[in-house]
């Protein structure tokens, strides 16, 4: 499947409960994202496989690849078309193993050491970041600015997609900082309406 980092959706539940989210995520498609990660740092792996299995029927014929956030068994289980894993959420090479030479796999970097140590051979994308502290990652790494992403993308051999607490006014910085696209969370799935909000990331294309 091609991978397009433009716009990354990274769902949550709590931000996605009052519209559901199969409904937040296919509006949010409608405005354009390009990428779906399911995300949820609490359900089971049952809760999450019966999401991803939803959500992968919701994305059909789209295009848009749903990617599952740390949790390899559910990725296998479901279906889903790739994996996201943090530093340390397992080895990358388990992961491709596992996953298969098909999937999409992405890793998140945070400093230049863990850059300089990645598995090339075996990943797609990485996810770059936080460039601005967030409250959904209590636990994340000192906030990089664009400064600090664009050394990542230089040093970086892989597409690279920003994450942390980016908003659509944050698109040209980003795109400056050499980034092939913004994840996102609560811009999107935090507001009224998730088409008009996917919308406004290509406002200025």
């Amino acid at each position: 499947m091609r991978l397009d980092l433009s716009l990354y959706l990274v769902t949550d539940p709590g931000l996605c409960a009052g519209r559901g989210l199969v409904e937040t995520v296919v509006a949010a498609v409608r405005g354009g994202v390009t990428v779906v990660q399911l995300r949820d740092k609490h359900a089971a792996d049952g809760e999450m496989i019966d999401q991803a299995r939803r959500l992968k029927a919701a994305l059909a014929g789209s295009g848009v690849p749903l990617i599952i956030n740390d949790r390899l068994a559910v990725a296998v289980e479901s279906g889903a078309d790739g994996l996201h894993i943090g530093q340390d959420d397992g080895e990358v090479a388990a992961a491709r193993a596992a996953m298969g030479e098909r999937a999409l796999l992405g890793l998140s970097v945070q400093t230049l050491e863990q850059m300089a140590r990645l598995d090339t051979e075996r990943l797609d994308y990485l996810g770059l970041g936080p460039v601005f502290a967030t409250p959904s990652k209590h636990d994340h790494a000192q906030p990089l600015g664009f400064t600090g992403l664009a050394r990542l993308v230089a040093a970086s051999p892989l597409p690279g997609v920003a994450i942390g607490g980016l908003k659509a006014e944050h698109v040209a910085a980003t795109r400056e900082a050499g980034a092939q696209g913004l994840a996102v969370i609560s811009a999107i799935c935090g507001r009224p309406d998730p088409e008009a909000a996917a919308r406004a990331f290509f406002a200025g294309r």
